[in-house]
Parts: C-alpha cells; structure tokens; sequence
C-alpha cells in the first residue's frame, strides 16, 4: 500500500463462516494472504470459540491482527442486535461481511461480498428442513437483509460478473459499486497426497484407482441438481457397470436424503460417500478421476471446477453462466434438465471422446484465478471504501 493513500487504523474481517465449505475456504484464503501482502493496517477477525484455535495455527495474532471469539451464529436475532455492540466496541474503521449476513443497524462503513442469489431463483420449501411457512417468512427475511446490507454496503464484491449482474438486475444496485473480483485455488489442493493413500483411509474399492470413478464436490442443496446426476450415472452404468461415483461433502440432512434416494435405487455399491476430505486428500481426488461432475441449476462462481481444471482433471458442467465464466470453452458442457444429455457426457469422458488438450488448456487458464490475486484486489475495495463518506 503506498503511503499516500489512507491508511485504515482497523479493518474488522467476519470470519464466523470459515468452518463452512465454499464461503469458509474465501474467507480462510482471504486472511492467509491479506497477512502476507498488507504490513500496514490492523485487523480484527471475528471468529466462533469452536474455530479459534484452529485459525491460531496459521493466523498472526500481534499488534497488527487481533482474534475475538465470538458465539453469535449467523441468520439469527442476536446477530441483529448483539454483533453491532462487538463492532461498535471495537472503533473499525471499516468491516469485511464475507456473506450476507450483515447486522442492518450497523451504520458504520462496510464491504459486504455476494457469492450468489440463488435463493432468489430457487424460493422453495424443498430445499430447507423448516416448515414450509417458516421457510417463507425465512427467504423474506433474506430478501429484505441482502437488500438492505447492498444498499448500505460502501462496496460490494461479486465472486464473478455473472453474479454482478444478478446483483445489478434483482436488488438494483449500481454497476459501479460493484467490483469483481475471482476466487482462486488453494495451493493445498494442488499439492496432494497419492491416492491409494486415500483410497486405504477410506476404503475406496481398489478398481477406483485406475481412474475408474467420477467425483462430485460440495453440499446437494437442491439447486445443484444432484439427484438428476445419479440418475444420469445410473443410466451410464447400464453401459459401464464397474464404474464408480464419489461424493465429497459434509454429511447433512440433504446428504441423509440423498443416502435413501441411492439406497432406493440400489446404487448403494456405486455412490461413494465421502465425506469432508482434507485438501490434500481433495486433490488427490481430482487427479486420479474420470471427471468431476458439476450438474447444477445455477452456481456463483463454482470453486470444484476450477479446482478440478488446476488438478488437471477434465470438468463435466452445466451450461450455466456462471460456470462457462470460469471455465470458457475448456470444459465439456450439458443440458442440467436433460439426464440423458448428462449421461451421454459420462460416456464421452470415459472413453476420451473428447479433445484431449481441453484438460491442458483448462490447467493453464486456472492460472488466472489466485487467491493471492483476490486479496490485493480486495485490499483495493478496502481502501477505496475508507475514502468514500457520507
């Protein structure tokens, strides 16, 4: 940061998130290298009790970088009206909401990063464990915040102009108050164990290490259509029976449901349900699979992907906006609605149908994506919003 541009005294960072897949790998990525690149500005990180001596292990705690436990959960009553008096205490200059979740009574300076607005295309009660009305009165309640927090935000931080031009069309925010800015790959990922290790701790059949298995990453909300891609492998296993399907993602209750929807289907030999896997471990994964699947309606910015294209694994997706933003013409592409397209797809990446420098291309174009790169343009949104008033 050059000196004569506004130094921030402090900068809070809402760090309650960053046990969480997606959100938690930007905001964990985001502090890793904020404290490399930035030597001048204090920081005070917010965090849950549980995660404290978790980010200890790899965070700074001195004169520059503050740590404060906090039990506040996110989507609450007392995130409203107990989180404000932590902020107000601490005299921030400016504070970093990573989420949506934003006190509306703060009227200090803020950055709020949006990572999507699905909720505004998928409002439905499937895709939540509340009573249906409850559900309702909840997407209400998120309608009203986001919009409110976009509103007050100083700056807003889009993960990619496809999500920027959601933001611009549904809560009508000024194009130039919001910034895009990429998500990158953790190097962890890219520097992985071998994979019959993995295979050993989890007891992968052995016929899965010869390449012999598709991957799926992240959560099964409904809006990632993954009922539709075991369909779909279901209909490309009546072609190629040995073939396997492994699930990555933390175990919950759209994981449970998705457990009897397989066990229904009586592919309970060939779903694999891994569970949370290390960074390494993940990498591993991506190296030694057929393909890694990504079947959603809609994604933000979608991090499997472009993980799966730096591990040099080819990328099986929808052909949504968001996805073709990050991956370009370097990933084989199908209709999400139609199952038959998506197992034809299966079918092509298995037998290497395919243009074989599409998986050499897509490694190089994930060089572009960094998080060291997100940080320093982020540090930019910092001062920049420091600047603005009124």
């Amino acid at each position: 940061m050059q000196n004569d541009i506004l130094i921030i005294v402090k900068i809070g960072i809402d760090a309650r998130l960053i046990n969480q897949t997606g959100v938690g790998r930007y905001i964990s990525n985001l502090i890793k290298q904020i404290q490399i690149i930035d030597t001048n500005n204090n920081y005070v990180v917010f965090v849950k009790s549980q995660d404290l001596d978790e980010i200890k292990k790899w965070s700074m705690e001195n004169g520059q970088w503050k740590m404060v436990a906090i039990d506040i959960p996110w989507h609450s009553i007392s995130e409203q009206i107990n989180f404000p008096k932590v902020l107000y205490q601490e005299k921030l200059d400016l504070v970093h909401f990573p989420y949506f979740s934003v006190p509306i009574s703060y009227n200090r300076p803020f950055v709020i990063t949006i990572h999507d607005l699905i909720l505004h295309h998928y409002p439905t009660g499937k895709a939540s464990t509340l009573p249906f009305p409850f559900y309702v009165f909840k997407v209400i309640g998120y309608k009203y915040l986001i919009g409110k927090a976009s509103e007050n935000a100083k700056k807003i931080i889009a993960v990619s102009k496809s999500t920027k031009d959601e933001i611009v069309d549904h809560l009508k925010i000024p194009q130039d108050k919001i910034k895009v800015i990429y998500e990158g790959v953790d190097d962890k990922i890219t520097n992985s164990s071998a994979f019959d290790k993995v295979s050993a701790d989890k007891q992968i059949p052995n016929e899965s290490k010869k390449k012999e298995y598709f991957l799926f990453v992240g959560n099964v909300y409904p809006h990632k259509n993954v009922e539709r891609m075991t369909k779909a492998f279901n209909i490309f296993l009546q072609y190629f029976p040995n073939i396997l399907l492994i699930l990555v993602g933390k175990e919950d209750f759209f994981y449970k449901r998705l457990k009897e929807t397989v066990n229904q289907m009586d592919l309970e030999k060939k779903i694999i349900f891994y569970d949370r896997a290390s960074d390494e471990d993940l990498g591993a994964l991506y190296k030694d699979a057929i393909a890694v699947v990504v079947p959603s309606f809609m994604e933000g910015f979608s991090l499997p992907a472009l993980e799966a294209a730096a591990n040099k694994c080819l990328v099986l997706a929808s052909n949504v906006k968001a996805i073709k933003e990050i991956c370009g013409e370097d990933a084989i592409y199908f209709d999400p609605y139609d199952i038959e397209d998506m197992a034809e797809k299966m079918k092509k990446a298995y037998l290497k149908e395919y243009d074989k420098k599409i998986i050499e291309r897509g490694f190089e174009r994930s060089k572009g994506f960094s998080f060291r790169k997100m940080a320093k343009e982020t540090l930019k949104i910092y001062e920049q919003a420091s600047n603005i008033t009124g």
